[in-house]
């Protein structure tokens, strides 16, 4: 049943919080995988192998993981080829997340497609918006991607930045919230 609602998201459809098939089994599943793949060492090989368990997908042999890693749920999250993801990053995936190809996230990066509603009597609801990383693009160390953002082909968000709009292609930003610095020298 975990699938039938991993692929009613998938196709866009919200699963409300009171729904009886809620991810509770895919949640627990995807928790055992994240302490399977942040305990002891393993080869690049081993990590692209839980990688593709969490995450519901083949992965090319040329991405890459430097755990610890964490998310709830991963199977919203898709990642292309030559990928890096370094250390303690965190990814709340349930509004999709898009890594395209040659993507580069440094250390403690968080991307997060999911967030509730101001109101206090419906914060217990789940509101999700995608996020894309576009090829090439450059996360830097604990930078922090919300809700439906985009970053561009080429872009760098700079250490320590809080991006809540779309990054256009081939520059830089940085800052709280991320501000536009300049284009990429070429």
């Amino acid at each position: 049943m975990a699938t039938d609602v991993i692929e009613r998201m998938r196709n866009g459809e919200r699963i409300p919080e009171t729904a009886p098939e809620l991810l509770c089994d895919e949640i627990e599943n995807t928790r055992r995988l994240i302490a399977e793949l942040n305990t002891g060492y393993h080869t690049p090989d081993e990590i692209r192998a839980i990688l593709e368990r969490i995450w519901g997908q083949r992965l090319d042999g040329t991405v890459r993981m430097f755990p610890p890693f964490y998310t709830a749920l991963g199977k919203m999250t898709t990642v292309g080829k030559e990928v890096f993801i370094n250390f303690d990053c965190t990814f709340l995936d349930q509004g999709g997340i898009t890594l395209e190809d040659g993507v580069f996230i440094g250390p403690g990066v968080k991307i997060a497609t999911e967030g509730h509603p101001e109101q206090p009597e419906r914060r217990h609801s789940l509101l999700t918006a995608p996020v894309v990383i576009r090829r090439k693009a450059w996360i830097g160390a604990g930078a922090i991607i919300l809700p439906g953002v985009t970053v561009g082909e080429n872009a760098i968000v700079a250490a320590g930045a809080i991006v809540k709009r779309d990054v256009a292609n081939n520059t830089i930003v940085g800052g709280i919230p991320a501000k536009y610095i300049r284009n990429i020298n070429a």
